[in-house]
């Protein structure tokens, strides 16, 4: 492939992009960017590549989760500090059924835009530009509020910049305390119609906790169990963004991608020859891609080597995105061919993306049952084809929402209207993600 550039990128065909009406203002919020501090920095980000590296080896396991897009209208504290809470809750559980260090990397600080199936929406005869995540545009549907807006990429810089302060304070202000985290899983289990299901986890663990007080190992003298370390990640969409924010390393002199830990690329912006791919290919963060059910095994190793040419342990992950009805049909061959080539990844299963349907309400909504199936058939292949089954990645939020339903509180098509709050695609809500988790759980504590 030709020499990278920080800017190769825009000599490519792109998908997936607003178009600007005010070209001049756009490359003035370009460089307005390029002059403001990195969100975060690139020794960070090699921390998150040496951990990724164990979870390719199977000595880890990945944990990535938040909102599907977030939104400048709930930017707030409670919900910043809800979401990581219930990473932390998941990641307890996951840790001590398995075994091995779990990774928590949040889609937050930075997952503001989303790739839209159309470029227009239609209602009620009025067609307008589709909503593309507040980094872009407005979810209201009016020809204002539709239209791209650069100044909106600034925004969007001080709402991650402000949400990574305030993770940063909770990771290690005493929020991230182990015994904190098992009380509130114990809570959640009391309260829990199917309690039974998981009390002996949670009890094994608060007996672990406590057997560790009595010896002399707590909070006070083991900073490893007061603190604790999270990654950011979103979907690298809009290039302009990520471009401004991409620095020369001081240490290394190479380039790294600022605005997150760790970045991805969606299934409808991985085509080999564009400009995703091309930005992605040079940038030395920890990389994902997600995969679908369409992909074939030759368009992948390709897609590998273009994006991990070294075959480097950590580089690049495989998010799984292909639905409980189809994942059992085409993951395996994908994790044969990749075997067989020897080629390190990280393969992670979003059961989430290819689980979508509407409802006789009317509601876009994810049944519970059908995300399960997918991961349970995502393990099932790997346990088959002798490899790692690495992570999981999930639309979520720590909020009490019904967007999904099923669940032990058992969310119904009717229920969904009661709190359904998300402006794209339907989250597993604090419950039913905390439920998953102990599920999951049974997998990581069977070796499957």
């Amino acid at each position: 492939m030709s020499q990278w550039q920080i800017d190769s990128w825009r000599s490519k065909p792109i998908l997936q992009q607003p178009t600007y009406q005010d070209t001049a203002q756009l490359e003035q919020v370009e460089a307005k960017l390029k002059s403001y501090p990195p969100l975060v920095f690139a020794a960070e980000t090699r921390e998150l590549y040496k951990q990724l590296g164990q979870v390719c080896e199977g000595k880890g396991f990945l944990l990535q989760g938040g909102d599907c897009a977030e939104s400048f209208d709930e930017f707030n504290a409670p919900k910043i500090r809800d979401t990581f809470k219930v990473l932390l809750q998941m990641a307890i559980v996951l840790t001590f059924a398995g075994r091995c260090p779990v990774t928590k990397v949040a889609r937050m600080a930075g997952q503001y835009a989303k790739p839209r199936s159309a470029d227009m929406e239609t209602i009620d005869g009025v067609s307008l530009p589709s909503y593309r995540g507040d980094i872009i545009n407005s979810f209201e549907f009016t020809e204002q509020s539709r239209q791209p807006d650069p100044n909106r990429m600034v925004e969007a810089y001080h709402r991650a910049a402000a949400t990574l302060n305030l993770l940063r304070a909770f990771a290690q202000g005493g929020l991230a305390d182990l015994h904190q985290v098992n009380r509130w899983n114990m809570a959640f289990v009391e309260n829990n119609p199917l309690k039974e299901r998981y009390q002996d986890m949670a009890r094994r663990i608060q007996d672990t906790l406590e057997f560790m007080d009595v010896i002399g190992i707590n909070s006070a003298n083991n900073a490893a169990l007061h603190e604790t370390t999270l990654f950011t990640s979103h979907e690298a969409l809009l290039l302009n963004y990520e471009q401004a924010l991409t620095r020369i390393d001081t240490l290394t002199g190479k380039p790294y991608n600022c605005s997150a830990h760790m970045l991805w690329i969606g299934e409808r912006t991985r085509q080999l020859d564009h400009a995703h791919v091309e930005f992605f290919r040079g940038i030395h963060n920890p990389i994902g891609v997600k995969v679908g059910p369409t992909m074939q095994d030759d368009e992948l190793i390709r897609l590998i080597d273009a994006l991990n040419p070294d075959n480097e342990a950590g580089r690049l992950t495989l998010i799984t995105r292909m639905g409980a009805d189809k994942l059992e049909h085409n993951l395996p061959r994908l994790l044969r061919r990749v075997k067989q080539e020897g080629r390190n990844v990280v393969w992670s299963s979003d059961p989430m993306h290819g689980n979508t349907k509407k409802a006789s309400s009317g509601y876009k909504t994810r049944n519970f049952d059908e995300i399960l199936r997918e991961i349970r058939q995502f393990f099932a292949a790997h346990e088959a084809e002798g490899t790692h089954a690495g992570g999981i990645h999930l639309e979520m939020t720590g909020q009490h929402v019904t967007e999904c339903t099923g669940g032990a509180y058992e969310i119904s098509d009717d229920d969904l209207a009661q709190a359904y709050q998300t402006q794209c695609d339907p989250r597993l809500n604090a419950d039913q993600v905390l439920e998953m988790a102990f599920l999951v759980a049974d997998h990581l504590r069977s070796g499957a």
